[in-house]
């Protein structure tokens, strides 16, 4: 008589001899978490479900996911997986999948979705972009590096005609984006575990300014102008412009260019790394201010 139950069943508290339930936090049905769960961002749906089993049952219900995957989930999905990847996956695992970077394009670019807000975020790398004068060495090289996301740079080392742009089409989730290119002064390499920087060709970047230009398939355009004067061997983000996307069921075209044709001079020693397509509001997280 006296055994105290206890584990999976509810507690009971004698008061004036009627029994009373004394509700626990673990005895919340497991529907009634998963809506719950709805109200919440994947992080914190995540960290819920490290409390108990029927947390963690409830975290993978494909209603849940299907509210934070971004509403043309399928179509930014289908960039990177093949159908048959699309069916076995659950809501769930499908959203952490994309939260990674992405290869596509024959690998020259990268997509991922923001955690927080399930926005598209774009990588280009140099290869994909079209450059004036790539082929012929005497001008530019693709240098292998670690310090790419897509293991090459392209590196001018002497030019007078600078000109580098690109396009792509994708349906973007709604959302006001931003793009930039990521480029350095001076090339890096690594001597005895050591990190150093050959700035020996820079030149030609604070005679006149380089132009920076956005335009989109709906008429929004952006036109930026500064000189290239951050540190050799530093990394460095250069905002070219904003686009805001309303309508995520139509696909958005974007072209983009970096260019100093000013033929009265030449110009080098510069690394081009990739462009980056960023949700507005994910920009400081990722590349700090700028």
């Amino acid at each position: 008589m006296g055994a105290s139950i206890s584990g999976g069943f509810p507690e009971f508290d004698r008061n004036d001899d009627v029994y009373s339930r004394k509700p626990r936090f673990v005895d919340i049905p497991e529907n009634c978490v998963a809506l719950i769960m709805t109200r919440l961002d994947p992080p914190e749906i995540c960290r819920l479900a490290r409390l108990s089993k029927v947390f963690r049952r409830a975290s993978s219900a494909d209603f849940i996911w299907e509210l934070k995957l971004p509403s043309n989930y399928r179509v930014i999905a289908q960039k990177v997986f093949d159908e048959i990847t699309l069916r076995k996956l659950i809501k769930k695992d499908l959203y952490s999948k994309l939260c990674r970077p992405n290869l596509f394009d024959c690998g020259t670019k990268e997509l991922w979705i923001d955690k927080n807000t399930g926005r598209l975020c774009l990588s280009i790398s140099s290869k994909s972009l079209r450059i004036t004068g790539i082929d012929d060495r005497r001008y530019w090289s693709h240098l292998p590096t670690d310090e790419s996301r897509f293991q090459s740079v392209a590196y001018v080392q002497q030019i007078w005609w600078f000109e580098v742009g690109g396009e792509f089409e994708i349906q973007f989730p709604s959302g006001t984006y931003s793009l930039f290119f990521r480029i350095q002064l001076g090339k890096t390499s690594k001597r005895l575990g050591r990190r150093i920087c050959n700035s020996e060709h820079i030149h030609g970047w604070d005679i006149k300014p380089v132009r920076f230009q956005l335009a989109t398939s709906d008429n929004q355009q952006a036109v930026s102008q500064c000189f290239l004067n951050n540190n050799p061997g530093n990394w460095s983000h250069y905002h070219v412009g904003d686009f805001k996307v309303t309508n995520p069921d139509i696909s958005t075209g974007i072209k983009f260019s970096m260019t100093q044709i000013d033929c009265t001079h030449t110009k080098g020693g510069l690394c081009i790394d990739s462009v980056l397509v960023l949700p507005k509001e994910y920009v400081k997280e990722v590349i700090g201010s700028v």
